[in-house]
């Protein structure tokens, strides 16, 4: 599968050069000019690594705003100048980027995508959001509309699981492997015990319908 990029330079043939190229290399490359732009198309198009002209839209990608949704996890890499003042660096780092290269530097840059994307996939990421959930694995938190929900730690680690793919059916048999470290076909109703107990939590409003039951097969978070 194609790795997506967003791209953000507000210097069109800058922006040019490096979309050519990116593409050319397999990169599947979407475009913004500037900072509000690239904040919808990351709301929209969930890119796999944001690679940004400014560390302020690093700022605002891992600080979220009221209202929007992307993913404040995603890799980031802060583009500068070529002979940036170091002082420079550090502050793209302290504003939560993933990595800093000089933009015309491309052979550097594209190693530098595959070792952040490589690094990205070896490990859950710290936030997960599925619609109105936020699973911070950090804080072990799992936070519906920004209210913290309190669950008992097998509860998280089955809502943490879900999660990885929200739409999934995961099978009792999985859950009990990966959650519980159980192996071979159990016959017990930890599952749905602890799968009852999550929904009653997470059911804060009639509308919400989350840890969805198949019967006879397994879970799966949303609808």
């Amino acid at each position: 599968m194609s790795t997506a990029l967003l791209l953000v330079e507000p210097e069109p043939e800058n922006r040019g050069y490096l979309e050519r190229h990116l593409r050319s290399d397999g990169f599947v490359v979407t475009e913004a000019g500037w900072d509000a732009q690239a904040l919808d198309l990351a709301e929209r198009t969930r890119p796999d690594l944001v690679i940004a002209a400014e560390a302020e839209l690093c700022r605002r990608l891992r600080e979220g705003e009221p209202g929007r949704r992307w993913d404040r996890n995603v890799p980031v890499i802060v583009l500068t100048s070529s002979g940036a003042d170091p002082i420079d660096r550090v502050r793209a780092f302290e504003r939560g980027a993933d990595d800093v290269v000089a933009r015309d530097m491309y052979v550097e840059l594209v190693a530098r995508i595959r070792a952040l994307l490589r690094r990205s996939a070896a490990g859950l990421a710290d936030l997960v959001e599925v619609g109105d959930l936020l699973v911070d694995h950090r804080a072990r938190q799992v936070r519906l509309r920004g209210a913290p929900v309190r669950l008992a730690g097998r509860e998280f680690d089955l809502a943490a699981r879900l999660a990885i793919d929200p739409h999934r059916l995961f099978s009792k048999e999985e859950l009990l492997r990966d959650v519980w470290g159980y192996k071979g076909r159990l016959v017990t109703r930890t599952v749905d015990a602890h799968a009852c107990r999550l929904r009653r939590k997470l059911q804060v409003t009639a509308e919400d319908r989350f840890v969805v039951n198949v019967w006879g097969k397994g879970y799966r978070l949303l609808e």
